[in-house]
Protein backbone atom coordinates (compact mmCIF):
# COMPACT_ATOMS: atom_id res chain seq x y z
CA UNK A 1 0.00 0.00 0.00
CA UNK A 2 1.05 3.56 -0.64
CA UNK A 3 2.40 5.64 2.67
CA UNK A 4 0.54 8.27 4.21
CA UNK A 5 1.94 10.43 6.46
CA UNK A 6 1.09 10.65 9.61
CA UNK A 7 -1.19 13.98 10.86
CA UNK A 8 2.05 16.08 12.76
CA UNK A 9 -0.51 18.58 13.68
CA UNK A 10 -2.31 16.70 16.45
CA UNK A 11 -5.70 17.50 15.47
CA UNK A 12 -8.08 16.26 12.80
CA UNK A 13 -7.70 19.52 10.49
CA UNK A 14 -9.48 17.44 7.13
CA UNK A 15 -12.72 16.38 9.76
CA UNK A 16 -12.58 19.97 11.12
CA UNK A 17 -12.57 21.69 7.11
CA UNK A 18 -15.26 19.07 6.23
CA UNK A 19 -17.98 19.57 9.33
CA UNK A 20 -17.01 23.25 9.82
CA UNK A 21 -19.82 24.46 7.32
CA UNK A 22 -21.90 21.49 7.96
CA UNK A 23 -22.26 22.97 11.65
CA UNK A 24 -22.29 26.38 10.28
CA UNK A 25 -25.61 25.03 7.97
CA UNK A 26 -27.14 22.96 11.01
CA UNK A 27 -26.48 26.54 13.37
CA UNK A 28 -28.52 28.27 10.64
CA UNK A 29 -31.35 26.33 11.28
CA UNK A 30 -32.21 27.62 14.51
CA UNK A 31 -31.88 31.00 13.74
CA UNK A 32 -35.66 32.92 12.90
CA UNK A 33 -35.72 33.94 9.02
CA UNK A 34 -36.58 37.35 9.39
CA UNK A 35 -33.11 37.85 10.71
CA UNK A 36 -31.42 38.03 7.72
CA UNK A 37 -28.63 40.08 8.96
CA UNK A 38 -27.75 37.33 11.42
CA UNK A 39 -28.04 34.55 8.19
CA UNK A 40 -25.72 36.47 6.37
CA UNK A 41 -22.98 37.23 8.90
CA UNK A 42 -23.24 34.24 10.18
CA UNK A 43 -22.90 32.11 6.75
CA UNK A 44 -19.99 34.60 6.15
CA UNK A 45 -17.96 34.22 9.51
CA UNK A 46 -18.19 30.07 8.85
CA UNK A 47 -16.94 30.46 5.12
CA UNK A 48 -14.41 33.01 6.45
CA UNK A 49 -12.94 30.65 8.93
CA UNK A 50 -13.10 27.40 7.08
CA UNK A 51 -10.80 29.38 4.17
CA UNK A 52 -8.37 30.36 7.31
CA UNK A 53 -8.62 26.96 8.44
CA UNK A 54 -7.92 25.85 4.45
CA UNK A 55 -4.90 28.76 4.57
CA UNK A 56 -3.09 27.03 8.13
CA UNK A 57 -3.53 23.83 6.06
CA UNK A 58 -1.76 25.23 2.94
CA UNK A 59 0.99 26.47 4.85
CA UNK A 60 1.62 23.77 6.55
CA UNK A 61 1.52 21.20 3.94
CA UNK A 62 4.97 19.47 3.29
CA UNK A 63 5.56 20.02 -0.30
CA UNK A 64 8.61 17.95 -0.61
CA UNK A 65 6.49 14.53 -0.80
CA UNK A 66 4.07 12.98 -3.01
CA UNK A 67 2.56 11.06 -0.13
CA UNK A 68 -0.88 11.72 1.45
CA UNK A 69 -0.62 13.94 4.32
CA UNK A 70 -3.27 14.74 7.72
CA UNK A 71 -4.31 11.41 6.82
CA UNK A 72 -7.25 10.36 9.02
CA UNK A 73 -8.55 6.68 9.19
CA UNK A 74 -11.35 5.09 11.16
CA UNK A 75 -13.33 2.11 10.44
CA UNK A 76 -16.82 3.25 9.12
CA UNK A 77 -18.72 -0.10 8.04
CA UNK A 78 -16.63 -2.88 8.46
CA UNK A 79 -18.31 -5.79 7.26
CA UNK A 80 -17.91 -4.25 4.10
CA UNK A 81 -14.70 -3.12 4.55
CA UNK A 82 -15.17 1.10 3.93
CA UNK A 83 -13.36 2.79 6.58
CA UNK A 84 -13.49 7.30 6.57
CA UNK A 85 -9.98 7.41 5.45
CA UNK A 86 -8.82 11.74 4.98
CA UNK A 87 -5.74 12.77 3.29
CA UNK A 88 -4.37 15.14 0.87
CA UNK A 89 -1.34 15.28 -1.47
CA UNK A 90 -0.06 18.09 -3.63
CA UNK A 91 -2.49 18.28 -6.20
CA UNK A 92 -6.17 17.90 -4.15
CA UNK A 93 -4.85 20.65 -1.22
CA UNK A 94 -4.75 23.56 -4.00
CA UNK A 95 -8.46 22.50 -4.91
CA UNK A 96 -9.32 22.54 -1.07
CA UNK A 97 -8.17 26.08 -0.95
CA UNK A 98 -9.92 27.10 -3.98
CA UNK A 99 -13.25 25.68 -2.74
CA UNK A 100 -12.98 27.42 0.20
CA UNK A 101 -12.27 30.98 -1.02
CA UNK A 102 -14.66 30.41 -3.72
CA UNK A 103 -17.43 30.16 -0.85
CA UNK A 104 -16.43 32.93 0.71
CA UNK A 105 -17.18 34.87 -2.54
CA UNK A 106 -20.10 33.58 -3.55
CA UNK A 107 -21.56 34.47 0.13
CA UNK A 108 -19.95 37.89 -0.49
CA UNK A 109 -21.99 38.06 -4.04
CA UNK A 110 -25.08 37.13 -2.34
CA UNK A 111 -25.39 39.51 0.32
CA UNK A 112 -28.14 41.91 -1.37
CA UNK A 113 -28.82 39.41 -4.79
CA UNK A 114 -30.32 37.01 -2.92
CA UNK A 115 -33.97 38.31 -1.25
CA UNK A 116 -35.98 34.49 -1.41
CA UNK A 117 -35.52 32.05 1.22
CA UNK A 118 -32.48 33.59 2.42
CA UNK A 119 -31.48 30.83 5.25
CA UNK A 120 -32.27 27.90 2.64
CA UNK A 121 -30.04 29.53 0.45
CA UNK A 122 -26.85 30.16 2.49
CA UNK A 123 -27.56 26.19 3.76
CA UNK A 124 -27.49 24.77 0.41
CA UNK A 125 -23.60 26.77 -0.27
CA UNK A 126 -22.40 25.86 2.96
CA UNK A 127 -23.82 21.96 2.48
CA UNK A 128 -22.15 22.10 -0.57
CA UNK A 129 -18.63 23.61 0.22
CA UNK A 130 -18.85 20.55 2.99
CA UNK A 131 -19.28 17.87 -0.04
CA UNK A 132 -17.03 20.04 -2.03
CA UNK A 133 -13.92 19.72 0.43
CA UNK A 134 -14.96 16.01 0.99
CA UNK A 135 -14.40 15.01 -2.48
CA UNK A 136 -10.81 16.10 -2.21
CA UNK A 137 -9.86 14.73 1.23
CA UNK A 138 -11.44 11.39 0.15
CA UNK A 139 -9.34 8.18 0.34
CA UNK A 140 -11.86 5.82 0.58
CA UNK A 141 -14.03 5.01 -3.09
CA UNK A 142 -17.15 5.00 -1.08
CA UNK A 143 -16.28 7.89 0.57
CA UNK A 144 -15.61 9.72 -2.40
CA UNK A 145 -19.01 8.68 -3.87
CA UNK A 146 -20.84 9.67 -0.91
CA UNK A 147 -19.53 13.31 -1.42
CA UNK A 148 -20.07 13.23 -5.33
CA UNK A 149 -23.43 12.80 -4.95
CA UNK A 150 -23.94 14.66 -2.01
CA UNK A 151 -22.86 17.96 -4.58
CA UNK A 152 -25.76 17.23 -6.45
CA UNK A 153 -28.39 17.84 -4.42
CA UNK A 154 -27.48 21.59 -2.93
CA UNK A 155 -26.46 22.26 -6.49
CA UNK A 156 -30.01 21.24 -7.90
CA UNK A 157 -31.43 23.28 -5.26
CA UNK A 158 -29.60 25.93 -6.33
CA UNK A 159 -30.42 26.15 -10.03
CA UNK A 160 -33.74 24.68 -8.96
CA UNK A 161 -35.41 27.36 -6.47
CA UNK A 162 -33.06 30.80 -6.61
CA UNK A 163 -32.50 30.45 -10.68
CA UNK A 164 -34.07 32.47 -13.61
CA UNK A 165 -37.27 31.53 -15.69
CA UNK A 166 -36.21 28.34 -17.47
CA UNK A 167 -34.67 26.94 -13.80
CA UNK A 168 -36.41 23.64 -13.58
CA UNK A 169 -35.85 22.53 -17.05
CA UNK A 170 -31.77 23.13 -16.53
CA UNK A 171 -31.77 22.27 -13.06
CA UNK A 172 -33.42 18.76 -14.40
CA UNK A 173 -30.96 18.57 -17.06
CA UNK A 174 -27.57 18.95 -14.86
CA UNK A 175 -29.06 16.25 -12.50
CA UNK A 176 -29.65 13.51 -15.00
CA UNK A 177 -26.97 13.84 -16.85
CA UNK A 178 -24.46 13.92 -13.97
CA UNK A 179 -26.64 11.05 -12.43
CA UNK A 180 -26.40 8.30 -15.62
CA UNK A 181 -22.61 9.35 -15.17
CA UNK A 182 -22.38 8.52 -11.40
CA UNK A 183 -24.39 5.39 -12.16
CA UNK A 184 -21.86 4.03 -14.52
CA UNK A 185 -18.48 5.16 -12.13
CA UNK A 186 -20.67 3.77 -9.26
CA UNK A 187 -20.52 -0.13 -11.52
CA UNK A 188 -17.12 0.75 -11.98
CA UNK A 189 -16.00 1.04 -7.94
CA UNK A 190 -18.04 -2.16 -7.28
CA UNK A 191 -15.59 -4.22 -9.71
CA UNK A 192 -12.90 -2.67 -8.61
CA UNK A 193 -14.17 -3.52 -4.87
CA UNK A 194 -14.78 -7.31 -5.72
CA UNK A 195 -11.66 -7.80 -7.88
CA UNK A 196 -9.09 -6.44 -5.38
CA UNK A 197 -10.21 -8.50 -2.61
CA UNK A 198 -13.15 -6.51 -1.14
CA UNK A 199 -11.80 -3.47 -0.58
CA UNK A 200 -12.70 0.60 -0.89
CA UNK A 201 -9.43 1.66 -0.29
CA UNK A 202 -7.99 4.01 -2.92
CA UNK A 203 -3.93 3.95 -1.98
CA UNK A 204 -4.48 -0.11 -1.62
CA UNK A 205 -6.64 -0.26 -5.35
CA UNK A 206 -3.36 1.94 -6.65
CA UNK A 207 -1.28 -1.17 -5.64
CA UNK A 208 -3.20 -3.69 -7.53
CA UNK A 209 -2.43 -5.14 -11.66
CA UNK A 210 -5.79 -5.17 -13.35
CA UNK A 211 -6.51 -6.79 -16.76
CA UNK A 212 -6.21 -4.59 -20.18
CA UNK A 213 -9.48 -5.73 -21.01
CA UNK A 214 -11.12 -4.92 -17.99
CA UNK A 215 -8.83 -1.56 -17.65
CA UNK A 216 -10.56 -0.74 -21.36
CA UNK A 217 -14.25 -0.99 -20.11
CA UNK A 218 -13.52 0.57 -16.63
CA UNK A 219 -11.81 4.22 -18.16
CA UNK A 220 -15.21 4.14 -20.09
CA UNK A 221 -17.49 3.58 -16.65
CA UNK A 222 -15.51 6.24 -15.04
CA UNK A 223 -14.83 8.31 -18.29
CA UNK A 224 -19.07 8.41 -18.53
CA UNK A 225 -18.68 10.38 -14.87
CA UNK A 226 -15.69 12.09 -15.68
CA UNK A 227 -16.21 13.63 -18.88
CA UNK A 228 -19.82 15.09 -18.00
CA UNK A 229 -18.65 16.80 -15.24
CA UNK A 230 -15.41 18.10 -16.87
CA UNK A 231 -17.55 18.64 -19.38
CA UNK A 232 -16.19 17.10 -22.43
CA UNK A 233 -17.88 17.26 -25.59
CA UNK A 234 -19.95 16.10 -26.80
CA UNK A 235 -21.48 15.29 -23.10
CA UNK A 236 -21.28 19.52 -22.62
CA UNK A 237 -24.79 20.54 -23.22
CA UNK A 238 -25.81 20.48 -19.90
CA UNK A 239 -23.16 23.66 -18.68
CA UNK A 240 -24.79 26.25 -20.81
CA UNK A 241 -28.14 25.76 -19.28
CA UNK A 242 -26.97 25.61 -15.93
CA UNK A 243 -25.03 28.31 -16.13
CA UNK A 244 -27.43 30.80 -17.19
CA UNK A 245 -30.44 29.92 -14.99
CA UNK A 246 -28.28 29.43 -12.00
CA UNK A 247 -27.88 32.58 -9.67
CA UNK A 248 -24.75 34.56 -9.42
CA UNK A 249 -23.06 32.03 -6.78
CA UNK A 250 -24.37 28.92 -8.10
CA UNK A 251 -22.79 29.62 -11.40
CA UNK A 252 -19.27 30.56 -9.69
CA UNK A 253 -19.10 27.73 -8.09
CA UNK A 254 -20.26 25.27 -10.58
CA UNK A 255 -17.48 26.96 -12.87
CA UNK A 256 -14.46 27.64 -9.76
CA UNK A 257 -14.75 24.11 -8.52
CA UNK A 258 -17.90 21.72 -9.68
CA UNK A 259 -16.41 21.05 -12.94
CA UNK A 260 -13.03 20.58 -11.85
CA UNK A 261 -13.97 17.54 -10.34
CA UNK A 262 -14.52 15.71 -13.33
CA UNK A 263 -10.55 16.59 -14.54
CA UNK A 264 -10.33 15.41 -11.00
CA UNK A 265 -11.19 12.28 -11.21
CA UNK A 266 -9.11 11.43 -14.22
CA UNK A 267 -6.31 12.43 -12.53
CA UNK A 268 -7.03 10.82 -9.67
CA UNK A 269 -8.37 7.67 -10.87
CA UNK A 270 -8.42 6.66 -14.42
CA UNK A 271 -4.59 7.93 -14.79
CA UNK A 272 -3.34 5.64 -11.62
CA UNK A 273 -5.89 2.94 -11.38
CA UNK A 274 -5.92 2.03 -14.99
CA UNK A 275 -2.40 3.07 -16.63
CA UNK A 276 -2.43 0.74 -19.53
CA UNK A 277 -6.14 1.97 -20.62
CA UNK A 278 -4.96 5.90 -20.12
CA UNK A 279 -1.99 5.23 -22.47
CA UNK A 280 -3.89 3.38 -25.03
CA UNK A 281 -7.19 5.87 -25.28
CA UNK A 282 -5.06 9.09 -24.62
CA UNK A 283 -4.97 9.63 -28.61
CA UNK A 284 -8.82 9.77 -28.52
CA UNK A 285 -9.15 12.07 -25.54
CA UNK A 286 -7.01 14.15 -27.49
CA UNK A 287 -8.94 14.49 -29.76
CA UNK A 288 -11.82 15.12 -28.12
CA UNK A 289 -10.21 17.80 -26.05
CA UNK A 290 -9.26 19.67 -29.46
CA UNK A 291 -12.88 19.37 -30.60
CA UNK A 292 -13.83 21.15 -27.37
CA UNK A 293 -11.22 23.92 -27.87
CA UNK A 294 -12.07 24.82 -30.92
CA UNK A 295 -15.71 23.98 -30.86
CA UNK A 296 -16.59 25.99 -27.74
CA UNK A 297 -14.70 28.65 -29.11
CA UNK A 298 -16.89 29.52 -32.60
CA UNK A 299 -19.87 29.05 -30.22
CA UNK A 300 -18.26 31.31 -28.05
CA UNK A 301 -19.26 33.97 -31.18
CA UNK A 302 -22.22 33.55 -31.63
CA UNK A 303 -23.58 33.77 -28.24
CA UNK A 304 -25.76 36.71 -27.26
CA UNK A 305 -25.66 36.26 -23.42
CA UNK A 306 -22.92 37.20 -21.34
CA UNK A 307 -23.39 34.03 -19.25
CA UNK A 308 -23.92 31.56 -21.73
CA UNK A 309 -20.53 33.23 -23.85
CA UNK A 310 -19.04 32.24 -20.66
CA UNK A 311 -20.40 29.35 -20.33
CA UNK A 312 -19.19 28.13 -23.50
CA UNK A 313 -15.93 29.90 -23.17
CA UNK A 314 -15.86 26.98 -20.18
CA UNK A 315 -15.53 24.23 -22.89
CA UNK A 316 -13.26 25.73 -24.60
CA UNK A 317 -10.80 26.13 -21.75
CA UNK A 318 -11.81 22.71 -20.10
CA UNK A 319 -10.82 21.57 -23.44
CA UNK A 320 -7.13 23.07 -22.44
CA UNK A 321 -7.64 20.93 -19.12
CA UNK A 322 -7.79 17.42 -20.46
CA UNK A 323 -5.28 18.25 -23.35
CA UNK A 324 -2.77 18.36 -20.84
CA UNK A 325 -3.94 15.66 -18.51
CA UNK A 326 -3.78 12.91 -21.71
CA UNK A 327 -0.66 14.52 -22.93
CA UNK A 328 0.68 12.38 -20.06
CA UNK A 329 3.90 14.33 -19.77
CA UNK A 330 5.21 16.55 -16.63
CA UNK A 331 4.46 20.33 -18.48
CA UNK A 332 1.08 19.00 -20.10
CA UNK A 333 -0.34 17.35 -16.64
CA UNK A 334 1.51 20.07 -14.64
CA UNK A 335 -0.15 22.97 -17.47
CA UNK A 336 -3.56 21.31 -17.08
CA UNK A 337 -3.63 20.95 -13.16
CA UNK A 338 -2.49 24.62 -13.11
CA UNK A 339 -5.04 25.57 -15.63
CA UNK A 340 -7.92 24.11 -13.33
CA UNK A 341 -6.78 26.51 -10.83
CA UNK A 342 -6.65 29.31 -13.20
CA UNK A 343 -10.05 28.61 -15.03
CA UNK A 344 -11.78 28.50 -11.23
CA UNK A 345 -10.28 31.77 -10.73
CA UNK A 346 -10.49 33.66 -13.73
CA UNK A 347 -13.94 32.06 -15.08
CA UNK A 348 -15.24 32.61 -11.68
CA UNK A 349 -14.57 36.18 -11.35
CA UNK A 350 -16.06 36.77 -14.84
CA UNK A 351 -19.12 35.34 -13.35
CA UNK A 352 -18.84 37.54 -10.45
CA UNK A 353 -18.47 40.27 -12.41
CA UNK A 354 -21.63 39.94 -14.70
CA UNK A 355 -23.68 39.31 -11.45
CA UNK A 356 -22.64 42.79 -10.57
CA UNK A 357 -24.05 44.38 -13.44
CA UNK A 358 -27.18 42.38 -13.85
CA UNK A 359 -28.06 43.23 -10.20
CA UNK A 360 -27.72 46.79 -11.96
CA UNK A 361 -29.58 46.43 -15.17
CA UNK A 362 -31.50 42.76 -14.77
CA UNK A 363 -30.21 42.42 -18.55
CA UNK A 364 -27.69 39.35 -19.72
CA UNK A 365 -28.15 40.33 -23.33
CA UNK A 366 -24.88 41.37 -24.80
CA UNK A 367 -26.85 43.75 -27.06
CA UNK A 368 -28.27 45.68 -24.18
CA UNK A 369 -24.73 46.93 -23.31
CA UNK A 370 -22.77 49.86 -24.41
CA UNK A 371 -20.53 52.11 -22.72
CA UNK A 372 -19.79 50.40 -19.26
CA UNK A 373 -16.40 52.00 -19.79
CA UNK A 374 -17.73 55.66 -19.22
CA UNK A 375 -19.72 54.96 -16.03
CA UNK A 376 -18.48 52.12 -14.35
CA UNK A 377 -14.32 53.18 -14.37
CA UNK A 378 -13.35 51.28 -11.98
CA UNK A 379 -15.66 47.67 -13.13
CA UNK A 380 -14.21 47.94 -16.44
CA UNK A 381 -10.94 48.00 -15.17
CA UNK A 382 -10.96 44.68 -13.13
CA UNK A 383 -13.26 43.33 -16.19
CA UNK A 384 -10.62 44.00 -18.58
CA UNK A 385 -7.76 42.31 -15.97
CA UNK A 386 -10.07 38.95 -16.04
CA UNK A 387 -10.48 39.35 -19.65
CA UNK A 388 -6.72 39.67 -20.42
CA UNK A 389 -6.45 36.40 -18.21
CA UNK A 390 -8.96 34.11 -19.93
CA UNK A 391 -7.41 35.11 -23.26
CA UNK A 392 -4.03 34.29 -22.14
CA UNK A 393 -1.68 37.36 -21.74
CA UNK A 394 1.60 37.27 -20.50
CA UNK A 395 2.01 38.11 -16.69
CA UNK A 396 -1.47 36.87 -16.47
CA UNK A 397 -2.27 33.35 -14.84
CA UNK A 398 -3.59 32.36 -18.07
CA UNK A 399 -0.62 32.58 -19.98
CA UNK A 400 1.76 30.09 -17.89
CA UNK A 401 -1.18 27.68 -17.33
CA UNK A 402 -1.85 26.82 -21.67
CA UNK A 403 1.83 27.89 -22.34
CA UNK A 404 2.67 24.44 -20.51
CA UNK A 405 -0.39 22.42 -22.08
CA UNK A 406 0.88 23.60 -25.33
CA UNK A 407 4.30 22.40 -24.76
CA UNK A 408 3.45 18.83 -23.25
CA UNK A 409 0.62 19.00 -26.04
CA UNK A 410 3.17 19.27 -29.00
CA UNK A 411 5.48 16.83 -27.29
CA UNK A 412 2.33 14.34 -27.26
CA UNK A 413 1.32 15.30 -30.75
CA UNK A 414 2.21 18.13 -33.26
CA UNK A 415 -1.02 17.81 -34.32
CA UNK A 416 -3.08 18.57 -30.73
CA UNK A 417 -0.86 21.42 -30.76
CA UNK A 418 -0.78 22.96 -33.74
CA UNK A 419 -4.55 22.78 -33.44
CA UNK A 420 -5.12 23.68 -29.95
CA UNK A 421 -3.32 26.54 -30.33
CA UNK A 422 -5.96 28.51 -32.14
CA UNK A 423 -7.83 28.27 -29.86
CA UNK A 424 -5.81 30.99 -28.21
CA UNK A 425 -6.33 33.04 -31.55
CA UNK A 426 -10.42 32.28 -31.17
CA UNK A 427 -10.52 33.10 -27.40
CA UNK A 428 -8.53 36.34 -27.63
CA UNK A 429 -11.08 37.05 -30.76
CA UNK A 430 -14.78 36.72 -28.50
CA UNK A 431 -13.13 38.21 -25.15
CA UNK A 432 -11.90 41.36 -27.09
CA UNK A 433 -15.43 41.57 -28.91
CA UNK A 434 -17.75 41.06 -25.98
CA UNK A 435 -15.17 43.83 -23.96
CA UNK A 436 -16.09 46.29 -26.95
CA UNK A 437 -19.20 45.32 -27.28
CA UNK A 438 -20.54 46.09 -23.70
CA UNK A 439 -17.56 48.21 -22.40
CA UNK A 440 -17.40 50.78 -25.50
CA UNK A 441 -19.32 52.00 -28.33
CA UNK A 442 -22.44 54.02 -27.58
CA UNK A 443 -24.08 54.13 -24.21
CA UNK A 444 -27.02 52.39 -24.01
CA UNK A 445 -29.97 53.67 -22.44
CA UNK A 446 -29.70 50.62 -19.66
CA UNK A 447 -26.04 51.25 -18.62
CA UNK A 448 -26.62 55.33 -18.29
CA UNK A 449 -25.79 56.40 -14.46
CA UNK A 450 -24.98 53.09 -13.30
CA UNK A 451 -23.15 52.97 -10.10
CA UNK A 452 -19.91 51.63 -9.82
CA UNK A 453 -18.86 48.58 -7.67
CA UNK A 454 -19.60 49.42 -4.17
CA UNK A 455 -16.62 48.28 -1.54
CA UNK A 456 -18.06 44.70 -0.82
CA UNK A 457 -18.33 44.45 -4.72
CA UNK A 458 -14.19 45.07 -5.00
CA UNK A 459 -13.24 43.20 -2.06
CA UNK A 460 -14.92 39.81 -3.80
CA UNK A 461 -12.75 40.87 -7.38
CA UNK A 462 -9.49 41.53 -5.95
CA UNK A 463 -8.40 38.36 -4.50
CA UNK A 464 -9.19 37.32 -7.77
CA UNK A 465 -6.87 39.83 -9.36
CA UNK A 466 -4.32 38.98 -6.53
CA UNK A 467 -4.46 35.49 -8.05
CA UNK A 468 -4.25 36.12 -11.28
CA UNK A 469 -0.85 38.11 -11.16
CA UNK A 470 0.68 35.87 -8.66
CA UNK A 471 0.67 32.82 -10.30
CA UNK A 472 1.00 34.90 -13.70
CA UNK A 473 4.24 36.37 -12.04
CA UNK A 474 5.68 33.68 -9.43
CA UNK A 475 3.75 30.40 -10.73
CA UNK A 476 6.19 28.56 -8.50
CA UNK A 477 4.38 28.97 -6.01
CA UNK A 478 1.52 26.68 -6.99
CA UNK A 479 3.92 24.05 -9.03
CA UNK A 480 6.09 23.44 -6.52
CA UNK A 481 3.01 21.51 -4.67
CA UNK A 482 2.09 19.59 -7.13
CA UNK A 483 5.90 18.45 -8.69
CA UNK A 484 6.21 14.94 -6.71
CA UNK A 485 2.71 14.43 -7.07
CA UNK A 486 2.66 14.78 -10.63
CA UNK A 487 6.28 12.85 -10.92
CA UNK A 488 4.65 9.77 -9.14
CA UNK A 489 1.68 9.44 -11.23
CA UNK A 490 3.44 9.52 -14.27
CA UNK A 491 5.75 7.15 -12.88
CA UNK A 492 2.77 5.06 -12.92
CA UNK A 493 1.31 5.84 -15.67
CA UNK A 494 4.26 5.16 -18.12
CA UNK A 495 5.63 2.03 -16.28
CA UNK A 496 3.53 -0.21 -17.79
CA UNK A 497 2.94 -1.24 -21.54
CA UNK A 498 -0.17 -1.80 -23.14
CA UNK A 499 -1.05 -4.13 -26.56
CA UNK A 500 -1.79 -2.57 -29.29
CA UNK A 501 -5.34 -2.05 -30.34
CA UNK A 502 -7.56 0.47 -32.58
CA UNK A 503 -6.58 3.50 -30.78
CA UNK A 504 -3.13 3.57 -32.16
CA UNK A 505 -4.57 4.44 -35.58
CA UNK A 506 -5.20 7.85 -34.18
CA UNK A 507 -2.14 7.99 -32.72
CA UNK A 508 -0.24 7.26 -36.07
CA UNK A 509 -2.65 10.15 -37.63
CA UNK A 510 -1.97 12.24 -34.97
CA UNK A 511 1.65 12.24 -35.60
Amino acid sequence: MEQTMNNALGFPILSMLICWPLVGAAFLLFINRTNEQAIKLVSLLISVATFLLSIFLFTHFDKSTHMMQFAEHYAWIPILNMNYHLGLDGISVLFVLLATLVTVLSVLISWESVRMKMKEFFICILVLESAMIGVFCSLDFMLFYLFWEAMLIPMYLLIGVWGGPNRVYAAIKFFLYTLVGSVLMLVGIMVLYFYAGRTFSILELMTKAYPYKMQLMLFWAFFAAFAVKVPMFPVHTWLPDAHTEAPTAGSVILAAVLIKMGAYGFLRFSLPLLPDASREMAPVMLVLSVIAIIYGGIICLAQTDLKRLIAYSSVSHMGFVTLGIFALNTQGVEGGILQMLNHGIVTGALFLSVGIIYERTHTRVIADYGGVASVMPIYSSLFIVFTFASIGLPATNGFVGEFLILLGGFKASQWAGVLSASGIIIGAGYMLWLYQRVFFMETSQKVAGLQDITTRELMTLLPMVVLIFWIGIYPNTYLSFMHPSVQHLLERVNGGSAPAVAANVITQILK
